[in-house]
Parts: structure tokens; sequence; C-alpha cells
């Protein structure tokens, strides 16, 4: 069966995780990706570590099934070779400095190609006083006022995965899909901007509204909730489990079936999740003294049959193994420059088809065939340094 992308191809200059994130999407959906890197070193993300076989692990996550060209874009040569390829792509995607694009002149490629669907990704968006602000993940967290509500009451915290990037990435594939779908009803593309600041702040969603209109900053809560309780970790014989009982009849539940405290049902301090949330102290210390009689297993097993929301606080290597993901058969093998790794599917999944899983290029491992394709003396330009092919074969 056919991919939901197959014959459409992607220019992109990017780096780092935003924009990269953004292109894998596409290229999962079946797109043609072409990544145009630096000669040296080609995208940061190559070089943040060397965990997966020597490959970084950004890059692993964020660059499978994409064609690495190495081009010098400084140079007339380079620049020339990427708007030939952007002349016959249907989405350019860049994420370069604000500015940058413009700089190089490929900052309007529409012009000559209007059914192109550009994509320009940067931190702040443009104009306003944040513009030519650079823009990491931290710091567009802290100004999106994503750390100001995360962590603990004690102290707050950046999440442990870059959000901001991830956030900004996502809309920018939803848009290219949203874009496409509108050139192929009426002809015609679109230029398209997307702030990371802007895709973060949408993402804090109630807390917005809630000081906006209720004039409080919602407090850190670690694992616990501003508005629900109970909704934390509760001690284990031999660990923690996370609770987190939503509604009335739920904790009606928790207290009967799964830790056998019926009298705490209709106790008037715990009665509704209002004065729940009110005696949000004595109702934990309730839960926890009872919690702690059971193993992790042996709690687990009784909140899953009553139907109680709950999950076990794993680490990274216990996700690694985990069991849903087995069961599901949600790990393929892919291709890397020094030796194959596991990936997993997308969360997407297409009943007919499955995604995309191709291999994570070496830098500039289809420089040479990129070169010819656009119609360049491919031996000249790498003589002169303006592009790079790499020599490494992909292990799959």
């Amino acid at each position: 069966m056919t991919r939901p992308l197959e014959g459409v191809t992607v220019v992109a200059i990017e780096q780092a995780v935003a924009a990269p994130l953004a292109t894998r999407n596409l290229a999962d959906l079946g797109a043609r990706v072409i990544k145009v890197e630096r000669i040296e070193g080609g995208d940061f993300a190559r070089g943040y570590d060397h965990v997966v076989h020597g490959t970084g692990a950004h890059f692993v996550w964020l660059n499978r099934g994409k064609e690495s060209l190495a081009v010098d874009l400084k140079s007339a040569e380079g620049r020339d070779v990427v708007r030939r390829l952007v002349a016959r792509a249907d989405v350019f995607l860049q994420n370069l400095a604000p500015g940058a694009a413009e700089r190089l002149g490929l900052g309007d490629l529409r012009a000559g190609h209007p059914e192109l669907v550009e994509v320009n990704l940067s931190g702040f968006g443009a104009g306003g006083p944040m513009e030519q602000r650079k823009a990491y993940d931290m710091l567009i967290q802290a100004e999106a006022g994503l750390i100001a509500i995360t962590g603990s009451p004690e102290a707050p915290a950046k999440t442990g995965i870059p959000t901001a990037d991830i956030a900004s990435g996502m809309y920018c594939s939803q848009a290219v899909l949203a874009a496409l779908l509108r050139r192929w009803r009426i002809g015609e593309g679109a230029t398209i901007e997307v702030s990371m600041l802007e895709a973060t702040i949408e993402w804090m969603g109630y807390a917005l509204y809630t000081q906006m209109y209720a004039g409080t900053q919602p407090a850190r809560m670690g694992l616990s909730h501003s508005s629900i309780a109970p909704y934390d970790a509760f001690p284990t014989r031999d660990g923690q489990m996370l609770i987190g009982v939503q509604n009335d009849s739920g904790w009606r539940t928790l207290v009967t079936s799964v830790l056998d405290a019926p009298a705490l049902a209709d106790d008037p301090r715990f009665a509704t999740n209002v004065a729940r949330v009110a005696h949000r102290a004595e109702c934990d210390a309730e839960v926890a003294a009872r919690t702690s009689r059971w193993t992790n297993a042996e709690l687990d097993t009784r909140l899953g049959v009553a139907g109680v929301p709950a999950a076990q606080l794993k680490d990274v290597g216990e996700v690694v193994d985990h069991p849903q993901l087995k069961a599901r058969k949600r790990w393929r093998t892919v291709g890397t420059e020094h030796a194959p790794v596991d990936a997993l599917l997308p969360p997407v999944t297409f009943a007919d088809v499955e995604a995309s899983m191709g291999d994570v290029p070496a830098l500039g491992a289809h420089t040479r065939a990129l070169l010819a394709e656009s119609g360049v003396d491919a031996d000249d330009l790498i003589t002169r340094g303006i592009a790079a092919q790499a020599h490494q074969e992909s292990h799959a």
C-alpha cells in the first residue's frame, strides 16, 4: 500500500531538534527528505554526544529516513544546488538563525515556485524585540512560563525532554500537512511561520487561562495536581505508585475496593474533590497509610482490577523493556553509519501500511547523487571542497 506522503519531496536546512523532528515526522509518513548540512560537522546534534555506537542520541532519534547533502552554503555554487533541489520539491523548511536564510538568498523561494510550501521556524518569530535572540529549548521554556509551573514547591525545573523543541516541531509538520492538503485542493502553496515561544505558550493551556482569569499562577506541585486530590505518588512496601482520582465515584472505588477503608468514602473531609483538595494533606496521609501495606505489584493489580487510574513510576531502563511496547511489536531496526540500532515506530499507526523507517544518514551520505540530480558537476564541487561525500556505508 502507498504511504501517505509518498511522492512528496522536502528540502530542509535544519539543525538541532525542532526542525529535524518536523521533517522526520514527514519522512516516517513516506516523504523524501533531503537534509542540507554543513560540510564541517554537519547538524550540531551529530556532536551532542556519541552514545549510540558513536552517533549522537539526538541525531539518531530525529534523522532516520533522510538523505544527507553536505554543501557549503556560503558559496554561490552551494546555494545554487539548494535552489535547484527546491525548484523540484514540494516543501522547503529551515530553522537557521533569524535573517540567515535571507542573507543567503534563500529567504523567499516561492517567488519562482508558487506551489512551494515554505516553512520558517524560529525561536521568537519575525519582528518584536526578541526576534534576534538565541532560542534554545531551556530558554524558551523559561520565557513561556513553563519552568515557573514545573518542579517542586521548593524549586522550579525545566522538563526532562526538550518540550519547546518538540512542540514547535510538531506544529511545523502539522502545518505542512495542512498546506499540502490545501495545495492539492486549490493548487496554491504557502509561506508558514512557526515560533518556538508561541508553540510552547500554546501548550501552557489551562495555566495561562488560570492566570488571566483567576489572577493566580498555578503552583508548582511536583507529582501532585493543583485542583485534583488524591493525585500523587504514594508509598508501597518496595517503591511508589502514582494514583490519580479525578472524580468522586473514583474516590469511593479507591477507598472501598482497593484500600479497604469504606468509612473514608463519606467522610465530609473527602467526599467531594473540592473537599479533598481543601484537606489534601489529610487525604494523602490516609491513602499513603494504606498503600504502604502492599508491594508495587500487589497494589498495581488491586488498582487495575478496580479500574482506578494508576501507574508504576518507571525509570528509563524499564521503559526500554516496557511490556506494552513488546506486546504491540513497536520496535524496529534501522541502520546508521556505525551499527544497526533499535527505533520505535511512530505513535500514529495506519492500518494498511507501516511507517517508513529509513536509515540514519552519515554526513554527506547522499551528496554525490543529489549533486548529479541537481545537474551540476559533482566531482568538481567535491574536489573544490564546496561539497562533501561521506565514505561510510550504512550498517543495517
